[in-house]
């Protein structure tokens, strides 16, 4: 290889093998290393296999560097945390001033600030891109979030907009998001708002198969229906996909041979961490997060059920007969409204993490990048974009015209399915709770003026009035205490 390449990547697990055969098919010719040599060797024989790729291996860091053209780009896809500085400071050695480091991981935003500071120093711009889409994504067109130095985004920009999952009407989807580590911070959000939407579609399948008594079939034609409506998206193509599959090894269909324990790799307990670090309301986000972590006690949820058993209590607590079509029509609706909920949720805590920061991020253009190769993609997110270009200082998306009539006409069958639930004994903590946010939301008075005027009892904490200004405390106690005597 005589002339220089145009990019690197660091780090060649599946996701980064997929970004960078992405990277060369797209004609720009990519330097890749990785520490375990045979990941190289690998990554090289695919590019080989998959179109004669320009991708270029190397075994160690120092050729690897210097086989790329300055300013050098190099993107790193590793293990957050300290994996991501033992790399840093592996290349960086090598490295020259005004080459570009990207953190294509997903990685805590506080760290990215840290080291965009930490390259500065050595004259290195850094960037802190999230990637989501998966590994199919990864290698047909990702949605990429890139936050840090504009100067290395407007470098690589032209690489970014041909990689990225491409949109017909809207474009691709990558936009510069913005200052520091804005861009781990929307990623993070992103996934946060990908466990709610996961979490919501497994309390619709439980309702529709405990209580709906639907058997495996019926639920793949079901999501295969919602998804040429309101709720197409990839999640739901791919929970029609998974009602369809027939277990290879056994008789019957693989997902109820499924361990019911779900993995988690942080980002979900990141986002509702900060969440309530900013007090912003996310309930959807928080029970999806709880439903995890009570998947994962499965050997007690056994022996719960047996104690409760031996007391009489079933796992279905009444058996109530049910119209199908009526309830998958109800369920739609739920899920549908719930939704609006768990995004409305995110799109705050973007808001107000963007205000605390000076980042000026902008909502509506989320939105748009979020519309392809990313794991929330849904046909839902151009509503969302159009109600941010209406107002773009919305202050939640429940209260744009559209939204809010689209939950007005749905409550009623959201409502059907919580009780449903709620009396056969079925848990449905994501919908139950976006029910709550939104009645909470949409209500002029709350019983917070008992809460307050508790906390002012036993702790002087004071408390306004609705009828005059000012700061007042009562002594409650006295006055409870005389009128006792």
């Amino acid at each position: 290889m005589a002339t220089p390449t145009r990019i690197g990547l660091a780090g060649l697990a599946v996701m980064g093998q997929n970004l960078a055969l992405n990277i060369a098919e797209k004609g720009f010719p990519i330097s890749v290393y990785n520490r375990t040599t045979s990941k190289v060797d690998e990554t090289v024989e695919r590019a080989k296999n998959e179109g004669n790729l320009p991708l270029y291996g190397f075994h160690d860091p120092e050729s690897f560097v210097l086989s790329i053209q300055k300013p050098r780009v190099i993107i790193i896809l590793v293990k957050a945390g300290a994996p991501v500085d033992q790399t840093i400071k592996t290349l960086s050695s090598y490295m020259e001033k005004g080459d570009c480091i990207i953190d294509g991981g997903n990685e805590w935003y506080e760290n990215t600030e840290r080291r965009e500071k930490e390259m500065a120093e050595l004259g290195l711009r850094y960037l802190g891109m999230g990637v989501s889409g998966g590994e199919e994504g990864a290698r047909n067109g990702p949605s990429l979030m890139p936050g840090g130095s504009f100067e290395a985004y407007k470098y690589i920009e032209d690489i970014l907009l041909k990689v990225a999952a491409q949109v017909p009407d809207s474009g691709p989807c990558v936009t510069y998001i913005g200052k520091g580590g804005s861009g781990n911070f929307v990623k993070m959000v992103h996934n946060g708002i990908e466990y709610g939407d996961m979490q919501l579609i497994a309390e619709a399948y439980d309702v529709l198969k405990s209580v709906g008594k639907l058997s495996n079939d019926e639920l793949h034609q079901a999501f295969s229906e919602w998804n040429n409506g309101e709720l197409q998206s990839f999640l739901i193509e791919i929970t029609a996909d998974i009602f369809g599959i027939k277990d290879d090894k056994a008789d019957g269909h693989l997902v109820d041979k499924v361990l019911d324990k779900t993995g988690m790799k942080g980002t979900g307990k990141w986002t509702v961490q900060q969440a309530a670090e900013l007090s912003i309301a996310a309930p959807t986000i928080a029970s999806s997060l709880d439903s995890r972590f009570l998947s994962g006690l499965k050997d007690e949820r056994v022996q719960a059920a047996k104690v409760f058993k031996s007391c009489g209590v079933s796992d279905i607590l009444v058996e109530q007969s049910v119209d199908k079509k009526q309830l998958i029509d109800d369920v739609r609706k739920a899920l549908y409204a719930s939704k609006i909920c768990s995004y409305a949720q995110g799109m705050n805590l973007i808001r107000a993490k963007s205000a605390e920061k000076g980042w000026d991020l902008k909502l509506g253009e989320l939105a748009r990048i979020w519309k392809g190769g990313c794991i929330i993609r849904a046909i839902f997110l151009d509503r969302i974009k159009q109600a941010y270009d209406r107002n773009a200082d919305l202050a939640n998306l429940l209260v744009d015209e559209e939204f809010a009539k689209e939950v007005v006409e749905r409550q009623s069958a959201w409502r059907r399915v919580v009780c449903l639930a709620i009396t056969s004994g079925i848990s449905t903590p994501g919908m139950s709770s976006s029910l709550a946010y939104f009645d909470s939301y949409r209500r002029e008075r709350l019983p917070a003026n008992l809460v307050q005027a508790q906390r002012d009892y036993f702790g002087a904490h004071t408390y306004e009035r609705t009828d005059m200004p000012g700061a007042f405390h009562t002594e409650w106690f006295k006055i409870a205490k005389q009128s006792k005597i």
